[in-house]
């Protein structure tokens, strides 16, 4: 949206003064009008603030000027917030307050003061997208970084320790040699990349991770799963980014591909060729029948220590939603050095820190326990699930639950699919939803992509006492 600002010029001080402001509105009488068109590249220019304070030297335009006092009208350009262009299968009255097209603000340089209004819009929206950005790593990461100034290290850690190199996401992670806080990563060769004199890629597939795999035969026809469901956090000694930064270089074009759950619910979702899909937090949440958010508002998960080593030779649900409860994972005792103190342990809701609304953010494949408080006091316990609290250790019955909490909103109605464009910059609230890799690509089809998000400098804030009693 544009904004008009209306400022009055005294030929006599010199001095400007703001008026009032009006958005989406041209008001102005006819000498004014005049000088808005034929100074326009003047107008743009001005520094508002200046003005604001009401300084003494003014704008060059003001001395075409010859009445004693009069109006301007200065058009200062605004964010500019569009709806995503959604999918048939999307459910529209789900997405009112989900995900935004920025027009207006350039990703790769900014003012504070736009900052500050790219900030309000992203935790109001949880997901922005920019299209037709340039966009050096450097630039990236100053962006990333903005939201959190005190993080500095990538966000799954450097990279160079045992636990990294025995990571499930060791393989997909390629780093930028002069900003290691960024990382490429797509499918297919890539060469004289930023410092990277040659880079194998490798697009995550289903069939490397899930206990069940689609059939060649239905993978020619275009057939495909949700790789992993997932929060961007290391979940053990680093704390979750607060935001990640995708930006899509080189994007393969090819035909729709359908997600299959094969989970016996018989859905499917059309998507295009390796989108990237999201979901929202607070809308997992929303949907929850009522006994079902009294269990989210009153419990913390416990994450495995180094989950990505934990988790490596265990198979995901076909939904991609969490592992299947087959025995298959690390032991502890397997697992590289590790201290008790540096696992995880969070709110399975996180507080947004703009609006106050809670999200249900778990990384479901990563979880080991789950610690459920009792009911506050004065709280009804008639149908309540744990109402005297629980402390779960067995596997099965820990991930049974997360699923049947989690499943609901990844139902295609409710799943926002980005169809990539070269040059598209997506910012999402990392701490406000979960997202997934989709799709695969053949070998001769080169994506390349440019992730960052930073090891945050606090830990996600839950529910209120104040929160609990609403909900449970």
């Amino acid at each position: 949206m544009s904004a008009f600002l209306i400022y009055e010029h005294d030929n006599t001080s010199h001095k400007i003064t703001k008026l009032s402001t009006h958005a989406s509105q041209r008001i102005y009488d006819e000498k004014a009008e005049e000088q808005h068109h034929a100074s326009m590249s003047h107008y743009r220019s001005i520094d508002s603030s200046v003005i604001d304070k009401g300084e003494s030297h003014i704008p060059h335009f003001v001395s075409y000027i010859h009445l004693p006092i009069q109006q301007l009208v200065l058009e200062i350009m605004a964010i500019d917030l569009l709806p995503l262009p959604l999918p048939e299968s999307a459910d529209p009255t789900k997405f009112t307050n989900f995900g935004r097209e920025v027009k207006g603000f350039d990703p790769a340089t900014f003012s504070p003061e736009q900052f500050e209004e790219l900030k309000d819009a992203l935790y109001k929206y949880d997901a922005l997208l920019f299209r037709n950005v340039d966009m050096t790593p450097e630039q990236q990461y100053a962006l990333t970084k903005a939201f959190d100034p005190a993080s500095e290290n990538y966000g799954h850690g450097n990279k160079q320790t045992e636990a990294d190199k025995k990571s499930i996401l060791h393989p997909d992670l390629k780093t930028i040699p002069r900003v290691p806080q960024v990382q490429l990563i797509g499918n297919g060769m890539v060469y004289n990349h930023e410092g990277l004199a040659e880079a194998r890629l490798k697009h995550p597939h289903h069939k490397t991770f899930h206990k069940t795999i689609v059939s060649q035969e239905d993978e020619d026809k275009g057939i495909t799963r949700f790789y992993r469901w997932h929060i961007d956090a290391a979940l053990y000694n680093l704390s979750p980014p607060k935001v990640t930064t995708l930006y899509a270089l080189n994007v393969p074009q090819g035909p729709k591909q359908v997600v299959r759950y094969d989970d016996e619910s018989g859905e499917e979702l059309p998507v295009p060729l390796g989108t990237t899909a999201f979901v929202s937090g607070r809308t997992m949440f929303d949907i929850l029948p009522k006994e079902l958010k009294s269990v989210a508002a009153r419990a913390r998960v416990k994450y495995a220590p180094h989950p990505y080593v934990w988790m490596a030779p265990a198979r995901a649900k076909s939904t991609g939603l969490g592992i299947e409860s087959d025995g298959l994972e690390s032991s502890f005792n397997d697992l590289p050095p590790w201290e008790e103190s540096r696992r995880k342990l969070y709110p399975v809701l996180w507080k947004n820190p703009a609006t106050g609304e809670l999200s249900f953010q778990v990384h479901p494949c990563g979880v080991a326990e789950l610690l459920i408080d009792p009911i506050p006091e004065g709280k009804p316990r008639d149908g309540a699930l744990y109402p005297d609290g629980a402390h779960l250790t067995d596997l099965k019955e820990v991930r049974d639950l997360l699923y049947k909490m989690q499943r609901p909103a990844i139902s295609p109605n409710l799943v926002y699919p980005h169809d990539w464009q070269e040059k598209d910059m997506v910012l999402f609230h990392n701490r406000g939803l979960l997202h997934s890799v989709v799709g695969a690509f053949k070998e001769d089809q080169v994506r390349a992509f440019h992730q960052c998000n930073l090891a945050a400098s606090d830990e996600p804030t839950g529910p209120t006492p104040e929160d609990v009693k609403i909900w449970a």
